[in-house]
């Protein structure tokens, strides 16, 4: 039996392998354009069936659902994905990839947190494994997956875990995310290489159990971050123009995605813009491109994009700047939801979840929790110029992601075929 162990190294580009010497033995780096938007649920969708986002339907982490009238992010379902992915009718273990719920794979893990019907949330991770992750390596820090505290934790036990499954299951697939240098990346204009070291260490600790099986080891990434200087409020400019409707209450000014005549769902460096009246693009068009920072609007066919979940348009940034989802125009009258950690309520993505008000003012939640007050772990600044990079786009050869393997392909859109030709399938 042949086996394959894929290595997702979220952000590595071949300019950062000089400082990654655990990953670079490996073999001579392959640059790809990646699918626009390059984001992570686009990108691995991509990589998983061979398809373009407007097959696949996975068309940004997150997306408008027109009939539900919402606004939906990082949802797990693999289902999800439209058309068939590589590790089916393969015994595979899928580590911390997204849409992991509902594989159809032997084993895996996957971040998934408890919610009670108080409001209260107690983190977790579903463990299929069959490796009891949690009584050997002890609870996942999930503090470090995300938020203010996101950093190396996180990475280290999703690589010890997957050392872990390789040596007891011995999988004919397995695929590992390591996420870290996603960090810092973000926060950082001119982030440190330690944070390349570590992760490459990190690495090498899942390629030594996959080399100890018989496994070949390959390392693929998503996409590369780029420094930004400037921050897109889309949705503001949409809501000064008439076109975006909200609803004020006691915490704070809901955005009314059914009532809008135009709004945008932001992500990274790409937007999509959802239209009540497919008559009003040229007016959003003209509006959005006159706006600083914003390099094009777009047709979604353009992009590869025509899917019923996708907008009507698409805005692209500059490749110094980003998209905030603020449509608020005070920050007295913003949600409550935006000054704390809330990847599925935000109507867009937000980096700024990366950073915090103050030390203190977490310490003094934290202790309110332990107390059992009712509280709201509000320590999110609502300050996009705080963040440092992003991406999105197709950028240069040496910024773009990478494949490192055995006669790697130069399309990502032909990866999915390459892992089945190296399991001899």
């Amino acid at each position: 039996m042949k086996r394959v162990c894929v290595l997702n190294v979220v952000g590595l580009t071949p300019a950062l392998l000089p400082y990654a010497p655990r990953i670079s033995e490996l073999g001579q780096a392959v640059s790809w354009a990646p699918p626009v938007p390059a984001v992570t649920c686009t990108v691995q969708a991509t990589l998983l069936t061979g398809l373009r986002p407007a097959e696949h339907g996975i068309v940004g982490n997150g997306w408008y659902e027109r009939e539900s009238a919402e606004v939906r992010f990082w949802q797990q379902s693999n289902r999800l994905i439209q058309g068939e992915k590589f590790y089916e009718g393969v015994e595979t273990a899928k580590m911390f990839w997204w849409f992991n719920q509902h594989a159809p794979v032997r084993w895996s893990a996957t971040p998934k947190p408890h919610y009670g019907c108080d409001g209260s949330k107690v983190f977790d991770i579903i463990d299929q494994t069959q490796c009891d992750l949690v009584r050997h390596l002890g609870p996942f820090p999930f503090f470090s997956f995300w938020g203010p505290n996101a950093g190396l934790p996180a990475t280290q036990w999703i690589a010890d875990a997957t050392a872990r499954v390789l040596r007891e299951k011995q999988p004919e697939l397995t695929l590992c995310y390591l996420p870290h240098l996603d960090y810092d990346f973000q926060r950082y204009e001119q982030p440190s290489m330690d944070r390349v070291r570590e992760v490459d260490r990190c690495a090498g600790v899942v390629i030594e159990a996959a080399k100890e099986i018989g496994a070949i080891p390959i390392v693929v990434s998503e996409y590369g971050l780029v420094p930004v200087q400037r921050a897109v409020a889309i949705n503001r400019v949409l809501r000064q123009a008439g076109l975006l409707s909200v609803r004020s209450g006691p915490f704070g000014e809901m955005m009314l995605p059914g009532d809008s005549q135009a709004f945008a769902v932001v992500d990274h460096q790409v937007a999509h813009v959802y239209l009540a009246d497919r008559a009003l693009r040229p007016e959003v068009q003209r509006l959005l491109e006159a706006e600083s920072g914003v390099s094009a609007v777009v047709a979604p066919e353009e992009l590869s994009l025509g899917h019923r979940r996708s907008g009507d348009l698409i805005a692209l940034a500059e490749s110094d700047a980003w998209f905030s989802y603020y449509y608020w125009l005070d920050d007295r009258a913003a949600p409550d939801f935006a000054r704390t950690v809330d990847i599925h309520r935000k109507p867009g993505y937000d980096p700024c979840e990366l950073f915090i008000t103050s030390k203190a003012r977490a310490m003094m939640r934290v202790a309110q929790k332990k107390l059992g007050f009712r509280m709201k772990m509000d320590v999110i600044p609502l300050d996009a110029g705080l963040v440092g990079g992003s991406h999105g786009l197709v950028n240069t050869p040496d910024h773009n992601p990478l494949v490192i393997g055995p006669d790697a392909p130069e399309d990502i859109y032909g990866f999915a075929r390459y892992v089945r030709r190296l399991l001899g399938r």
